[in-house]
């Protein structure tokens, strides 16, 4: 980020709808790869005049095997991108894998979480969720915003980025060794000065107790890094243009399902914002759904009655 684009995160930020698709896609090579945890990697994106990007903000990496993940900017400018990827699947094995000098191609960026002004902030990070946490950490920093950090993890080893946060000041950071039994949402919170917005980003529970116990007067923005609960669902069948038709159970999301029968379909956030699984619908219509017209979301969109039909092709 410029410092610009620091200092305009903070001080003219606002609310904003869920960053639609870009239509972008950006050679990269990896510039190099270190390790902060023993399951975490360090990666550095570099290529010629990347797009400004603000805190918040993701992109998608299409990996040598074809693979689509999703990963936060945690820091860099417009010559070097940086990611952080823990090893939890077969995506972040790939990454873990990948050497300096690999070429790779990214879309985005783009920012479905953006940091917006208030007069204080207090960020919330539950493992590997620390890296959207800490350019907005940095961002509030270098605009003499008042915030704090309270980092959760199974270790103090194991939670990557928030040692270096403490070093802008370390009164503000507080870093929590949890072996695997989460903090009271309460002693998260702690007490918040009057207008404190609070960010927080980790493992689901965290983030819905934290969303319940934030008292009224205090804005609460959160993203995911898995989807959410499917929640008073009803089942519907998917047909596939040229087959088959699938059944989508009450609990669980069109995506889950077509990719037992077309494991090639492509995802990343799960989420509905990032477009990666947006597909051609044609016949039926959605609720729920965040793709644009004549297509639809698979990872969130159900049928508004029995069927919908969509093109894989």
């Amino acid at each position: 980020m410029t410092d610009l684009s620091v200092r305009l995160a903070v001080r003219a930020g606002r609310r904003r709808t869920p960053a639609p698709g870009v239509d972008r896609d950006l050679a990269v090579r990896i510039a190099a790869v270190r390790y902060p945890c023993a399951d975490v990697a360090l990666v550095d994106l570099a290529g010629d005049a990347l797009p400004a990007w603000r805190p918040g903000s993701h992109v998608d990496v299409v990996l040598p095997s074809g693979r689509v993940r999703q990963y936060s900017l945690c820091d860099g400018g417009r010559d070097v991108y940086r990611i952080a990827v823990r090893l939890v699947g077969d995506g972040s094995r790939e990454v873990h894998s990948l050497v300096a000098g690999t070429p790779l191609t990214l879309r985005g960026p783009r920012n479905a979480f953006p940091l917006a002004a208030a007069p204080s902030f207090l960020f919330l990070a539950g493992g590997i969720g620390i890296t959207p946490i800490a350019p907005m950490v940095r961002a509030a920093a270098a605009a003499g915003t008042d915030w704090r950090l309270v980092h959760t993890g199974r270790t103090l080893d194991s939670m990557p980025l928030s040692a270096s946060l403490a070093d802008l000041d370390p009164s503000r950071v507080t870093r929590v060794s949890d072996g695997g039994s989460p903090t009271p949402a309460a002693e998260l919170l702690g007490d918040l000065p009057a207008g404190c917005a609070v960010y927080c980003c980790g493992p689901p529970a965290m983030i819905d107790a934290v969303r319940v116990a934030t008292p009224a007067g205090h804005r609460f923005h959160s993203e995911r890094f898995s989807p959410p609960p499917i929640r008073n669902g009803r089942p519907f069948t998917v047909g596939i243009a040229g087959g088959p038709d699938v059944a989508v159970p009450a609990d669980r999301s069109a995506l889950d399902v077509v990719r037992e029968v077309r494991p090639d379909v492509a995802w990343s956030c799960r989420q509905g914002f990032c477009g990666t699984c947006h597909v051609p619908l044609v016949e039926g219509t959605t609720t729920g759904d965040t793709a644009g017209p004549g297509r639809t979301a698979l990872c969130v969109a159900r049928a508004s009655a029995d069927r919908i039909v969509v093109d894989l092709r």
